[in-house]
């Protein structure tokens, strides 16, 4: 699965919104020591979510030898904090059969990027996981939350970009805009598929709010 977030950033044209504090470039993706204290971590990973959904969602954590059990949780969803580059913030929840699937590809391609592995080696890795059935493709669509407001983007090159709008990404092989009637120019208060055509396609829907951020009174 490669970053469908990012490239819908570079697609549409949409200004990231900055971070405050110090934004490296992340000129790499390998090194230890990118996660936060295991609670932090935990906590930051649930972001990705309504808090109603999440409070016992099972979390992964990234360590040095592939991503582990944070906290295992009694929920059906499985959330973790996706680290496509050394210094990114991806918070993203995943429903049960997205963690079984999309997410097991998804975790191992961000470990072999932290232990320096070439995109080609990653591509070849779990291109033999899929064939010997370590890891499969979905059995139904499958519901995914970005909805994190402490998202931290980086582009394919490792351009800093900031935080993009919260979405929801439904997951369906080889789905296409023309499936749905989309233009070709994705209206992004309709939604817009990512990946289209191919094995990790979705389609990604706007929320009108972060999941951790309390909206206005009155609305």
């Amino acid at each position: 699965m490669r970053l469908a977030v990012l490239s819908v950033i570079l697609l549409t044209g949409v200004n990231a919104n900055a971070q405050s504090g110090v934004n490296p470039p992340a000129t790499e993706r390998a090194g230890s020591g990118v996660t936060l204290p295991l609670a932090d971590e935990i906590a930051l990973a649930r972001t990705a979510a309504p808090p109603s959904l999440v409070a016992n969602a099972k979390v992964m954590v990234l360590t040095d030898s592939g991503y582990a059990v944070g906290e295992a949780g009694t929920g059906t969803l499985t959330c973790v904090v996706n680290r496509s580059w050394r210094h990114s913030v991806e918070p993203h929840c995943y429903d049960e059969e997205g963690a079984r699937s999309v997410m097991q590809v998804e975790l191992r391609r961000n470990y072999l990027r932290h232990t320096g592995k070439s995109e080609s080696e990653i591509a070849a890795d779990i291109g033999q996981g899929i064939f010997a059935g370590k890891y499969r493709l979905p059995a139904r669509p499958v519901l995914t939350y970005m909805m994190s407001s402490r998202q931290v983007l980086y582009d394919d090159n490792g351009k800093y970009v900031g935080k993009w709008r919260p979405h929801l990404m439904i997951y369906y092989p080889y789905l296409t805009p023309e499936s749905f009637g989309f233009n070709e120019r994705p209206e992004m208060s309709i939604g817009m598929v990512s990946e289209a055509g191919g094995p990790d396609s979705s389609l990604m829907i706007i929320m009108p709010a972060f999941a951790d951020v309390a909206p206005a009174r009155g609305q």
